[in-house]
């Protein structure tokens, strides 16, 4: 891109200080106003599309002589002193607010030089310079670069703005002793930090708000690589690590793209935050998305979603090739070893993997699978040699568009997935060499793409490697007390490469504009037929994909324990084998979008859910749908356990009497037990609460029992909300004897984790209180929202509908601290009654579900739903409304 033109004002004419006078007033206002003038220079000539490394430059540029002549005013022409800029600075780039780095080299410490020097900084602070610097003789710069390898990586960007010459060549002669930090202990210590500062963003570049300077695939990788190259090659930049052999020319072409991608970015970043912030925030995401000109496509394809993309694409090319970049390095640093043959086509150096003919990628393509085949065959080793990667790498590019549809490569891809588990580790590594989407197409596609919520924290390609990570998990029987169902049906999986497969096309058609399920079906049936497999697998694989969230969605929003809602389940997944990859990829599928959204409640619905319609589908009988028969089957198993505790079976058949029918069909036996031992043991008193802090179904139950009115599940979720408790399910019963039987299944708010027996006990004694005065209200508590939610506020979904004659209200909307107690409050002020509630909430999106009648038990008239429509939209915002 050509730089736009910028007319920088001249220095103002000062004269030279000696030490003790400085800088005048006058001049500090007129280098003030010049440092402003050259600013908006900058941010006009950005606006205009110049080149932000090209402004990067420039803004360096003017600050040096800004820093010259304020040295200069200062110290005057001295000897034995010098000034060297060292960061950002020292490379010659200064973002809009950047630090700017300073290094003062002086011999002997004279105190009218060093007022001199506390002058010049000073001064520099003060006319809006944020000056980060250190005042050291060339002895401290030796000790120091000897003790500590990030001083001595400040003094390889050093260089020299004003002063005494032999300083820079004192400097010169310690970047340049082989005794400090020797080239293989300067790549452990350099890989060592990277591993670290790595691990404070999850080691991954995929972050929601990513840290453009430090995170992984960031511009401080870049540096890295230049730093090893000078220390370890004498290669000052990519060109000389070109001609190093260090890096092909295609690589090179992809650092220096990305590395303009991610300048780009900083700079418009500093401009938009007004500060020196190195994070892409949601508070910035759409203003940057606008101001460097993305616009929204669809509602799947946000202008942001791209701008996002833009930069996970970079990051990633960064963070790839950074990784394989300092394995070469280690390969050149390591001793010659014997070759040791590996097949027939390639050989094994030590720890890494070479092919015998230099040509064997271009002659024979499908070896770029047969490769990572061959690594997974050979224990130790960690990598290829870098003259493999790089013949790997020009042999992708040639054939780029042709090895999706070569019959071998096909052929050698299928094998790989037939070897299970064990081909994820080679999927990940083919992604990283960019193979996997020069296979598959519409992967490539996906490459960077993100989803611009707080549910979906990875991209979908991380995404979707992860996914086929946690599918190999399921084979390795250390990870069976975690998910001791899968772990039991994956080793009875007849095609564990279906299942992968499945994995691979689950979200391929993100940001198509269409269902993304539906697309990526027809993607797996083409590609399935493509690589070869039976028209039986290929549906299999296909149907997988067209629905993939449908376990998911039918076990958190629809009611399990109903006979119908799992008969309709099993009608749609036809057959057990279907269940048993659905199932896998589900649990994948969950814990791979976000590691929070995996807990005990969710375990144990899919894990209910999957056995209910396992046996639906392995008998010839549906589940007994007589409600009779439930309820006597229920009421059976839990008086043999009440019976084992000593209960009296005839107080129990009593107490039962005033049970509504609909508790022993909601209810698992030994929540029954459960519920009937507290009742008993309280001997009448009420109100009744009881908290079990981890129940059958992975979350801490509460159970309520106390004389019913209306109101009572306002209260109730008022105060779990003032406890910071997530409701996961509500079961609200009322009895014929006019007593209340509410059951809520519940998590901690911040570890969606069921409580400890401290706060089971808080709970119960802080909610026997509230219930034990009726009259009065419980208002819900006031918490300020998140940063990241405010960001994401839509207006909220309500839709009524009739249900075994209640009415189903739907409530689509987002996330804020006390929803769920405000939309209780709203319930009873609109004057309805809460039956059921199921709770899901994904990201910063909620979908809740409410079964409700009128204080007469009657669904809702057209006139209620309106109020309550009217009082939710107070509470909630505007909404949309619709009628089934």
């Amino acid at each position: 891109m050509t730089v736009a033109p910028i007319v920088l004002p001249p220095l103002p004419r000062l004269p030279v200080a000696v030490p003790r006078s400085g800088v005048s007033s006058e001049a500090r206002r007129a280098l003030r106003q010049l440092l402003g003038d050259v600013d908006r220079a900058l941010d006009t000539a950005f606006r205009d599309g110049a080149d932000a490394t090209a402004l990067a430059q420039r803004r360096s540029e003017s600050v040096q002589r800004i820093v010259v002549h304020v040295w200069t005013a200062c110290l005057g022409d001295v000897n034995d002193a010098a000034l060297f800029a060292v960061g950002g600075f020292g490379r010659g780039l200064l973002f809009p607010h950047s630090d700017v780095d300073l290094l003062a080299l002086v011999g002997p410490s004279e105190p009218a030089r060093l007022r001199a020097l506390e002058q010049c900084f000073a001064t520099l602070w003060d006319i809006g310079l944020k000056v980060g610097h250190a005042v050291r003789d060339l002895p401290q710069c030796r000790v120091l670069a000897k003790q500590d390898a990030t001083v001595f990586t400040s003094l390889l960007d050093a260089r020299r703005l004003v002063g005494d010459p032999a300083m820079e060549q004192g400097l010169k002669a310690i970047v340049d002793d082989p005794s400090i930090w020797p080239p293989a202990e300067y790549l452990a210590v350099r890989r060592a930090e990277r591993d670290a500062r790595h691990a404070r963003y999850n080691d991954t570049a995929y972050n929601l708000e990513p840290n453009l300077k430090d995170g992984p695939g960031g511009l401080r990788t870049l540096d890295a690589l230049r730093w090893l190259g000078r220390r370890l090659a004498h290669a000052d930049d990519f060109d000389e690590m070109v001609a190093e052999g260090l890096l092909d020319p295609a690589e090179k072409d992809s650092l220096e793209q990305s590395e303009a991608t991610l300048r780009r970015y900083r700079f418009a970043l500093h401009l938009e935050a007004g500060r020196a912030e190195e994070r892409l925030l949601f508070d910035y995401q759409r203003a940057l998305a606008a101001r460097l000109g993305f616009e929204d496509e669809h509602e799947k394809n946000l202008g942001v979603e791209q701008f996002m993309q833009g930069y996970y694409r970079a990051a990633s090319q960064v963070e790839r090739l950074g990784v394989q970049i300092a394995e070469r390095f280690e390969e050149m640093l390591e001793p010659p070893s014997d070759p040791r043959a590996v097949g027939e086509d390639f050989v094994r150096y030590g720890k890494r993997l070479a092919v015998r003919d230099p040509d064997l990628f271009m002659r024979q393509p499908a070896a770029l699978v047969e490769a990572f085949i061959a690594r997974l065959g050979e224990p130790g080793i960690t990598g290829f040699t870098a003259e493999t990667m790089r013949r790997m790498h020009q042999a992708s590019a040639v054939l780029d568009r042709t090895l999706g549809d070569d019959p071998e490569v096909l052929a050698a891809f299928l094998r790989l997935l037939r070897l299970g588990a064990p081909a994820v580790e080679a999927l990940w590594r083919m992604n990283r060499h960019g193979l996997l989407a020069a296979i598959l197409p519409a992967f490539g596609k996906v490459f960077g793409r993100m989803q611009y919520d707080l549910f979906h924290v990875y991209t979908v390609d991380e995404h979707t490697l992860r996914v086929l990570r946690n599918v190999a998990r399921f084979a390795d029987a250390d990870a069976a007390s975690d998910f001791p169902i899968a772990c039991k049906i994956w080793p009875t999986l007849p095609k564990p490469e279906l299942l992968l497969l499945a994995a691979l096309f689950h979200d391929i058609a993100k940001g198509r504009g269409g269902d993304h399920s539906v697309l990526g079906e027809e993607d797996a049936l083409a590609f399935g037929r493509r690589l070869g497999l039976p028209e039986e697998d290929t549906q299999l694989v296909a149907w997988l994909v067209r629905w993939h969230l449908l376990m998911s969605t039918t076990a958190q929003r629809q009611d399990i324990t109903d006979p119908d809602v799992v008969n309709r389940f099993a009608e749609t997944v036809g057959a057990p084998e279907r269940l048993d990859y659905l199932y896998l990829l589900t649990i994948a599928d969950i814990i791979g979008t976000s590691p929070k959204l995996w807990n005990g409640w969710k375990d144990r619905l899919l894990a209910d859910l999957y056995t209910s319609t396992r046996y639906v589908l392995r008998s010839d009988d549906e589940l007994p749908s007589d409600a009779d028969a439930r309820v006597r089957s229920c009421r059976d198993q839990a008086q043999a356990l009440l019976e084992q505790e000593g209960f009296d079976a005839d107080a129990c058949q009593r107490l039962w009497r005033g049970f509504p029918e609909s508790s022993f069909l909601r209810h698992r036996p030994e929540q029954i037990a459960w519920q009937t031992a507290a009742i008993l043991r309280a001997k009448g008193e009420t109100p009744l609460v009881e908290v079990h802090p981890k129940s059958v179904r992975g979350t801490t139950e509460l159970f309520v029992y106390v004389p019913d009115r209306d109101g009572l599940f306002a209260a109730v979720t008022a105060m779990l909300d003032r406890l910071h408790f997530s409701v996961m399910e509500a079961r609200i019963l009322s009895s014929p004897t006019g007593m209340a039987l509410d059951t809520f299944l519940l998590l901690e708010s911040d570890t969606q984790q069921p409580a400890t027996p401290e706060r089971a006990e808080e709970l119960k004694q802080r909610l026997h209180r509230a219930l034990s005065q009726p009259g009065h209200v419980h208002q819900p508590s006031r918490r300020s929202m998140s940063r990241h939610l405010k960001h994401f506020q839509a207006a909220p979904k309500i839709a009524f509908s009739t249900v075994h004659g209640r009415t189903r209200l739907a409530l689509v909307c987002s996330d804020r601290p006390g929803l769920l107690a405000a939309v209780a409050q709203g319930m009873m002020d609109a004057g309805v009654r809460v039956h059921d509630a199921r709770i899901a909430t994904f990201g910063e999106r909620v979908e809740d579900f409410f079964l409700m009648t009128d204080r007469h038990d009657a669904p809702l008239s057209v006139e209620l739903q309106d109020r309550l429509l009217h009082t939710l939209l107070e509470r909630l915002g505007p909404a949309k409304e619709k009628r089934a």
